[in-house]
């Protein structure tokens, strides 16, 4: 079983979070939950890993009971 990595894996977090704010300027709402949306399912088809997508959603849904 894989475990998910949680500690931090990025070469370049800064510039992710650049790239990703980018995606989303003058989007508006409903276009910017659609990028999400398909941002995970690729992501997670990249991942593949049931256990390991179980785990990021686990502590994803986290921040409903805060």
């Amino acid at each position: 079983m894989s475990a998910l990595k949680l500690e931090p894996n990025f070469s370049d977090a800064d510039a992710f979070y650049a790239a990703l704010a980018d995606l989303h300027r003058d989007c508006d709402e409903e276009t910017s939950e659609r990028i999400n949306a398909r941002l995970i399912l690729l992501l997670a088809n990249h991942i593949g890993d049931m256990n390991v997508l179980r785990q990021a959603m686990a502590i994803a849904a986290e921040v409903k009971k805060n």
